[in-house]
């Protein structure tokens, strides 16, 4: 059991029969009235995010998660299939699981979820960041630079992300894998 001082962003709780994750908390104390928090709480089979205030000093039960390694090997008519990466054992991960599955890239290293008491998998953490290749793109414009307009391209995995008119055919580029979105060209 852990108390409402005991909350820190990350951590996951049981609430309401489901797991969740504190994305956001704030102790309040008003000038008349007893003390409370106030949390953004995402659910971990979900990714609903609900607000709700607790009473100060009351008790929760956090969740046991660990964060395993593991590298993606390959996708099949199954899924996504990861092998962990000190063991080699090797598991089947549902799409739904993996925010941005469209960024994995064979022999990625990437970060699972599991709860410590079921086993059960909770997500896919990717990398924030990833190098990928450009393999299509139009060809940009003399120029054509003097704004901030984008174009989109598509990496070697399939997805597209939008990129500046600059970026060409062939070149490298680093995509933020929370949003998709282009950070920097690799040289």
């Amino acid at each position: 059991m852990a108390s409402t001082s005991d909350f820190r962003n990350g951590m996951v709780i049981e609430y309401n029969n489901d797991l969740y994750t504190i994305v956001q908390f704030q102790h309040v104390k008003p000038g008349k009235g007893a003390a409370f928090v106030r949390t953004k709480l995402k659910s971990v089979t979900s990714g609903k995010v609900i607000e709700n205030t607790f009473a100060a000093g009351s008790k929760v039960i956090e969740a046991r998660v660990e964060r395993r390694p593991y590298q993606y090997l390959y996708k099949d008519d199954m899924g996504f299939i990861f092998m962990h990466s000190r063991t080699f054992e090797q598991i089947t991960v549902n799409e739904s699981m993996i925010e941005n599955y469209d960024l994995l890239k064979e022999g990625q290293e990437v970060e699972i979820i599991v709860h410590a008491d079921t086993e059960n998998i909770l997500s896919v953490e990717l990398p924030h960041f990833v190098i990928m290749q450009i393999t299509y793109t139009e060809p940009g414009v003399k120029g054509d630079t003097a704004t901030n307009t984008i174009k989109p391209a598509t990496i070697e995995t399939g997805a597209t992300v939008m990129v500046p008119l600059f970026i060409n055919e062939g070149e490298k580029i680093k995509v933020d894998t929370r949003d998709k979105s282009y950070v920097e060209r690799v040289k």
